[in-house]
C-alpha cells in the first residue's frame, strides 16, 4: 500500500512540474508613467520595489518585459488586474 501511495504522490509533483508555464507579458506605452506601472506592479504581482523598477525599465527600453511566471488560472486574474488599471498585457 505504501508503494502505491509513494507512486502516487510521485505522479501529482510530475504533473505539476510539467504543466506549461505561461507568462504575463507587459508592453510599453505613452500614457502610464513609470511610478504608476510600478505601483501596478508591486500592487498586482507582489514585485518587490527593486524587481518593479527593473521591470519597468526593461519594458521602457524593450518595448515589453515578462513579469509574472505561472500557471494560466493563477496569471488570469493578475492579467485582468493590470489591464483595469490601464496597462498593456496580455498571457502568452
Amino acid at each position: 500500500m505504501h508503494d502505491i501511495e509513494i507512486e502516487e504522490e510521485i505522479d501529482i509533483q510530475l504533473d505539476e512540474l510539467l504543466k506549461p508555464t505561461k507568462e504575463i507579458v507587459l508592453y510599453d506605452d505613452d500614457h502610464n508613467t513609470f511610478d504608476f506601472v510600478i505601483e501596478s506592479l508591486v500592487k498586482v504581482c507582489s514585485h518587490s520595489m527593486i524587481q518593479a523598477e527593473q521591470c519597468t525599465f526593461i519594458v521602457h527600453h524593450n518595448g515589453k518585459c515578462s513579469v509574472k511566471r505561472g500557471e494560466f488560472e493563477k496569471l488570469k486574474p493578475l492579467c485582468t488586474a493590470l489591464l483595469n488599471r490601464g496597462l498593456t498585457a496580455e498571457i502568452e
